[in-house]
């Protein structure tokens, strides 16, 4: 039986299994993450990659997959949500770091209502490799009475990423398929 699989570059797998031998998983376990993570084969095929985070509520995701179509529409580039990825994944922090040490670049998309971006977003602030590919586009608010709709620690992040030039402001579709045009 031949494996119809492209090869995974070596430097990916190190990577990956760097990541992994932190963790106690079995051997199982690494063959099923490393299985799931050779799916994503597109990554390394195309020139440019985006993992694109967000809420996955009816509204958000319908603006998610909005940025994903237009960032797939980009010649040599591929988009993709964390679900796209395939397999038991026990620990969603790792599923995260080890796919976002994969792609180019990784776009969140914010938006107050839910925000279930939280968590990656100071994984993002906090790990400079994540950080240096990082850009959010944040959903302004300007009938709110409310000063900070996201919070104090996501207006930190926020304003880290806007004083590299990686924040994008939107407050209707149209505005958001812009700011997607404006990513890299």
């Amino acid at each position: 039986m031949t494996n119809t699989e492209p090869p995974v570059p070596e430097s990916v797998l190190t990577s990956a299994r760097e990541r992994l031998e932190q963790e106690e998983l079995t051997l199982a376990d690494n063959e099923a993450i490393l299985h799931s993570l050779s799916e994503l084969t597109p990554v390394y095929e195309n020139e440019r990659s985006y993992f694109v985070l967000g809420s996955y509520d009816r509204d958000p995701i319908r603006r998610l997959n909005l940025v994903v179509d237009r960032l797939n529409r980009r010649p040599d580039a591929y988009a993709f949500r964390m679900v796209d990825v395939r397999g038991e994944w026990e620990n969603g922090i790792q599923k995260f770091c080890l796919i976002a040490d994969l792609v180019t670049h990784v776009v969140g998309i914010a938006e107050k209502e839910p925000s279930d971006f939280l968590v990656e977003q100071g994984l993002l602030a906090g790990t400079t490799e994540f950080f240096e590919k990082s850009y959010v586009l944040k959903r302004e608010y300007p009938d709110t009475e409310e000063d900070h709709p996201f919070g104090w620690m996501q207006d930190g992040v926020f304003e880290l990423l806007e004083s590299e030039g990686r924040l994008h402001r939107w407050e209707t579709e149209p505005e958001l398929a812009e700011a997607a045009e404006a990513l890299p």
